[in-house]
């Protein structure tokens, strides 16, 4: 069946997460990398600390590796909030770059904080999925809205895209990520088809939001049919923090953005026909029938006298059965093009 649609532009986010280290020369340095790399938006994480995570809340085994062992997953996030002030500086100086500022919420005051700010987008974090009042006010907000799926089966996505439906927003304005939160993800963990069984499940939007370490997998999600990619990046891997190992440094990120333009370039309309630059080599690359020795005008084709080869200008091969059996109509030297 011909496909004659061309795929839309891949939106891609690159996630500065929380790789500013709390610092706005830092994340300011990083949204002019992600504009200088060709991303679509950054994008930053928002939350108070107080309502996240509990005073003695454990840290992930990746954190742990990354950062102080001594302190708790509550210290190291609350050196990594941005408050108001820093988040309208951040989105005024993205207009000013031309670059989508985007931010997920973690918390209800996060959403209400970045209402305000009028984003047209909200990203909802993996590990919010299951937050039904921070579903409903998300949802009751009728934004675009990009939902990744980490760490859930097929039943809590659809529970979650029911919740933002019922709430008020529209399916066609959501985007699910398929997702693996460990950092850094193995492939043998990605199981990248769930995006395709996402999509056929829900008729939504797709995308795939990427830990793994490297730039094959999302540039794959592309081939098959993401229409949103995100990715974590760094300045610098070497740079204090617990995402800083598992992302991208700059010319990582501008690689796999490159990667994903030419592939959105390749996958083409679908129809299967010659191009017009190969149209140029085609009397070349093609056969004729030829003479494969010497023949006598009014001498009968057959298989001892005529061959096929290069070049494809005179008789088609295709048409073999055709010219065996007939009378040459003129005399015709080796290698000449047969006429009939």
């Amino acid at each position: 069946m011909k496909n004659s649609t061309l795929k839309a532009k891949t939106f891609i986010i690159a996630e500065t997460g929380i790789n500013h280290n709390g610092r706005i020369d830092l994340a300011k340095k990083l949204i002019e990398t992600a504009v200088h790399a060709g991303a679509d938006a950054v994008k930053f994480q928002t939350f108070k600390t107080e309502n996240l995570v509990s005073k003695n809340a454990p840290k992930a085994e990746y954190q742990k590796r990354q950062t102080d062992k001594r302190e708790t997953q509550f210290e190291m996030i609350k050196k990594l909030e941005l408050d108001l002030p820093a988040h309208k500086l951040l989105v005024s100086f993205c207009k000013e770059k031309n670059i989508q500022f985007l931010s997920s919420p973690f918390d209800l005051d996060s959403v209400d904080l970045l209402n305000k700010l009028q984003l047209s987008t909200l990203k909802i974090p993996s590990g919010e999925i299951t937050n039904l009042p921070y579903l409903r006010k998300i949802g009751a907000l009728k934004k675009k809205v990009i939902l990744s799926s980490g760490m859930s089966d097929l039943s809590e996505i659809g529970h979650a895209l029911d919740i933002l439906v019922s709430a008020g927003t529209a399916l066609k304005n959501i985007t699910v990520l398929h997702c693996n939160t460990e950092y850094p993800t193995p492939m043998a963990d990605v199981n990248l088809l769930a995006m395709k069984t996402i999509a056929e499940s829900f008729n939504v939007k797709v995308g795939y939001s990427d830990h793994t370490l490297g730039i094959e997998v999302p540039i794959a999600a592309v081939a098959l049919g993401a229409s949103v990619i995100e990715k974590h990046f760094t300045l610098d891997r070497n740079l204090p923090g617990p995402d800083h190992q598992a992302s991208l440094e700059p010319a990582e990120l501008e690689a796999m953005i490159q990667a994903i333009r030419n592939i959105e370039a390749a996958l083409g309309d679908g129809i299967k026909m010659p191009t017009a630059r190969e149209l140029k080599n085609r009397d070349i690359v093609r056969k004729s029938i030829v003479a494969a020795i010497n023949i006598r005008k009014d001498e009968t084709f057959s298989e001892e006298n005529i061959c096929v080869k290069r070049p494809g200008t005179g008789v088609s091969p295709w048409r073999w059965d055709e010219i065996i059996g007939q009378k040459a109509p003129k005399y015709f030297k080796k290698d000449e093009l047969i006429t009939g």
